[in-house]
């Protein structure tokens, strides 16, 4: 009786480890090697999810089952990446309320996000500040700054203001450094994460270029002194500057918003490019003829430059067709998902820098009053649904072969 029970005891012991193992397949850190990610010794491949209100949703208990539920449905589809804010900045339900304050209810919010993540084998990309005024953002950093007797002209100053720049590190350090009440791991320790991303959209209008690129140039190397771990992004949608004379033409339009594709990325300690798209926005009026044009041009000019130029890998880190639109369709949409994934599988296919796509955005059931026009809930886009979990087979195939 007592060796059955021990033989007993060391198969579910056995069992257990590994379940473990097979749940934890994709468990270590995703590094760069060239044009490529790497994940366990192979290239790895991106099909993700946009859903900014994670954390939001979190650290309200009535609401905090939707994290759960999109995550289950996000791997469920075959999605492996979910990019989310890291931020939230002053206001409603604020992850940091003062410069250097927290509310630890919210950051435990974080924590479970970041565990649920985890738990259904999703990693994040989580931004660290917003360009624009919602959840805070570089408006909020003026602020407060403003506030403490700071002669500061307007939110752009946000990006050379050296009080501001130090409420920015501070706010890096204090989400870098903090350890999981959930998991008990340090965030800077916790492969779960896929990447930093500086901002989300940074712009800077009438610019030169000078202030962005020198503001990556200080926080990129301070990310890093911190988390050696974790590759790091900027959070661009891709424009070029004015000095690219050969390349602004793929620009969607003539304003110069102060960053530049090439130059931005070329920084060392930025890991790997990102692009937005939305033709929607950015050439309103145009046919959907021109829209298409225009998609076909931006991501096959970025994924050649991410080959020759910038020898680092490109993920489409934004994209979706807004129900708003004129002429809008399901049908519409499933073809736009459609065309920018196949120019994923087609450059990685061919060995080439765009590793992957993430569209914006996935809500769960219920959600519909966070509706922005772009949103994907699976029960209510069954179509769409397919064509999201067919990319993830297809970008999951060819990870196989490589």
């Amino acid at each position: 009786m007592g060796f059955q029970i021990l033989v007993l005891t060391y198969f579910l012991v056995a069992l257990a480890v590994i379940q473990h193992v097979g749940a934890n397949i994709d468990a270590g850190f995703v590094q760069r090697k060239g044009t490529h990610f790497i994940l366990n010794g192979k290239t790895h491949y991106v099909n993700g999810f946009n859903s900014y209100w994670l954390t939001t949703m979190a650290s309200d208990p009535s609401t905090s089952s939707k994290v759960t539920s999109t995550f289950q449905q996000a791997s469920q589809h075959g999605l492996n990446v979910g990019r989310t804010w890291a931020f939230n900045d002053g206001g409603y339900k604020a992850l940091q309320i003062s410069p250097g304050s927290y509310d630890e209810n919210v950051f435990k919010a974080l924590d479970f996000v970041i565990s649920e993540a985890s738990k259904y084998g999703v990693k994040l990309i989580l931004s660290l500040v917003n360009n624009w005024n919602d959840f805070g953002g570089k408006n909020k950093y003026v602020q407060w700054a403003k506030e403490r007797g700071q002669n500061i002209k307007n939110d752009d100053d946000f990006f050379t203001h050296p009080v501001v720049k130090q409420y920015y590190k501070n706010h890096v350090k204090a989400v870098l450094t903090r350890k999981n009440t959930i998991s008990g791991v340090l965030y800077k320790d916790d492969p779960t994460i896929f990447a930093w991303e500086l901002m989300n959209e940074p712009r800077y209008v009438n610019d030169s270029g000078k202030s962005i690129q020198n503001w990556v140039s200080e926080m990129a190397p301070y990310v890093k002194s911190i988390d050696s771990n974790h590759m790091l992004e900027i959070g661009l949608e891709g424009f070029y500057s004015e000095t690219m004379l050969q390349k602004k033409q793929f620009n969607p339009n003539t304003a110069q918003v102060g960053t530049d594709f090439i130059s931005n990325n070329q920084i060392p300690q930025i890991d790997f490019a990102t692009i937005h798209i939305y033709p929607d926005q950015w050439i309103q009026g145009s046919e959907e003829t021109t829209q298409n044009v225009f998609v076909d041009k931006w991501i096959g000019a970025h994924i050649q430059d991410s080959n020759t130029v910038l020898g680092k890998p490109i993920i489409i880190a934004e994209f979706g067709k807004s129900s708003k639109s004129a002429g809008y369709s399901i049908d519409k949409r499933d073809s736009y998902f459609k065309k920018v994934y196949n120019a994923i599988s087609t450059s990685a296919i061919s060995g080439g820098s765009c590793a992957g796509g993430i569209f914006w955005q996935l809500l769960s059931q219920g959600m519909d009053n966070m509706g922005d026009g772009y949103e994907v809930i699976f029960e209510n886009s069954l179509s769409t649904s397919q064509v999201i979990k067919q990319q993830s087979l297809k970008m999951s195939s060819i990870r196989k072969q490589n």
